[in-house]
């Protein structure tokens, strides 16, 4: 099996803690380049990993030095490079969400499959132990039928650990479209629509910004969702959570209630309706809190699906369907208004 040559396009902290260290280690990845408009960041990062230097994203996609891309740019970036990346014949890994809107990400998975190259979204929530054991039970029947859920991702911000701080893309509206709902609330999405195994029909949303009085997006975001089957419950996406990461999620059966990442050592607990309660100790979550040493499996993913010819286990179309959950969320706290989300 012939390595896989990649580019790293986008030099901050999400390359720097799980992209570049995990393609790093892959024995199946040749690392070969990196890219970033700040000559100082790409220079270092070139430096530690041995690879050529871009500043230029369209100089690197030409440059006939890499079969595959990951995309770690801020967020209004994410559909113009990977599109270009496609067009060049290129794999690509983009990061979440997708896109900043509907129309953008479905030009990305047009351009995909014109181009017969593979497209996947960086969800790692899918990849968690907790989580895709939750899905077994639910699929099995093993929980009955379920009533409702909550789940939350929220943390201090992005200033504590992104390269820039406060004065980076995260902030800034025209480059990040959207905040904590986008940033977290979109893998809360995901998450949801993987292991419930529904689409998302309806949602009610409050977004607004309590505590980041520098920033024009977003840091707190708590919505109301319903599924197709009528499941109801609540998502909370936030930036401001001072102490600890909080990275939990509970869903209510009719059997059982399973409680995902809630407990600091057991990251599945089933507690039976009868008095019988089972505890997982399985793999923990990623965290920003962890300084990203933890496997995310995205990265493994993505290079497996592309030399094995595989479907990527998050595509496109899943990226899509997780951020028309947030656009529906942004366009009902605009309209005060509950929105139908259109699949």
């Amino acid at each position: 099996m012939n390595k896989l040559r990649v580019g790293v396009i986008g030099c901050g902290s999400i390359a720097q803690h799980r992209h570049l260290p995990e393609y790093k280690v892959n024995k199946n990845v040749e690392l070969a380049a990196v890219c970033d408009t700040h000559q100082g960041r790409v220079n270092e990062v070139a430096e530690k990993y041995s690879v050529a230097a871009f500043t230029s994203y369209e100089e690197l996609l030409s440059s006939g030095t890499v079969d595959a891309v990951s995309v770690c740019t801020s967020n209004n970036l994410h559909a113009p490079i990977s599109i270009a990346a496609l067009e060049a014949g290129l794999h690509v890994l983009c990061e979440k969400p997708m896109a900043t809107s509907k129309q953008e990400a479905e030009a990305m998975i047009a351009v995909e499959k014109k181009s017969g190259k593979k497209l996947m979204i960086a969800h790692n929530q899918r990849f968690v132990p907790s989580h895709q054991k939750a899905r077994q039970l639910i699929q099995s029947g093993e929980i009955g039928k379920i009533y409702s859920f909550r789940t939350t991702f929220g943390h201090g911000g992005p200033e504590n650990w992104s390269v820039e701080g406060k004065d980076g893309w995260f902030f800034q509206k025209e480059k990040a479209f959207v905040g904590a709902m986008g940033d977290l609330g979109v893998h809360k999405t995901d998450l949801l629509r993987y292991v419930l195994g529904e689409e998302v029909v309806e949602v009610g949303s409050f977004v607004g910004t309590s505590a980041k009085d520098f920033a024009d997006v977003d840091d707190n975001a708590v919505c109301i969702l319903k599924t197709e089957s009528g499941i109801i419950g609540t998502l909370a996406a936030s930036w401001t959570y001072v102490s600890r990461e909080d990275n939990s999620t509970i869903i209510y059966g009719e059997k059982a209630i399973l409680r995902l990442e809630d407990d600091p050592i057991n990251s599945l607990v089933v507690q039976y309706a009868n008095g019988e309660v089972v505890k997982y100790e399985l793999r923990k979550i990623q965290s920003n809190e962890a300084g990203g040493q933890n496997n995310s499996h995205v990265i493994g993913k993505f290079v497996d699906s592309v030399l094995l010819d595989q479907e990527p286990p998050v595509p496109g179309e899943e990226g899509l369907k997780s951020l028309e959950v947030i656009l529906a969320a942004l366009e009902s706290n605009e309209t005060k208004q509950i929105v139908r989300v259109q699949h």
